[in-house]
């Protein structure tokens, strides 16, 4: 698959090479060989973008892919609420750590202020 597209590059470095190796005249196995590794650029493309063509998940049309995506936000939604409890169980224990977090520094204010209040 990848060794499709990574010859690619090298069939057109090989017909650049040979476009600009002898820009004057051509003799006729150069031109040959230019016209044997086009030729091999060209199938090379084809046989990629027929590999491209082949590949799973794109017959969907557009309006197709936003139904798709419609339906996952949706099924998203649904386990945020299945979620919710455990996140407000979460919430809730949070608050209480921070309600006896607040009164223990309120005792301990209490229990500074009357020590030093004079008798």
């Amino acid at each position: 698959m990848t060794s499709v597209y990574e010859s690619l590059l090298l069939k057109l470095a090989n017909v650049a090479e040979l476009a600009v190796q002898d820009q004057g005249t051509l003799n006729p196995q150069a031109k040959q060989a230019l016209v044997r590794s086009t030729r091999e650029f060209k199938d090379a493309l084809r046989e990629a973008q027929q590999y491209a063509n082949t590949l799973p998940g794109g017959e969907l049309s557009v309006e197709e892919q936003d139904e798709v995506i419609r339906m996952l936000e949706n099924l998203r939604e649904r386990k945020k609420c299945v979620d919710t409890p455990r996140q407000q169980l979460a919430e809730f224990a949070d608050r209480v750590g921070n309600i006896s977090s607040a009164a223990e520094n309120d005792m301990k204010m209490e229990v500074d202020s009357t020590a030093s209040t004079p008798a």
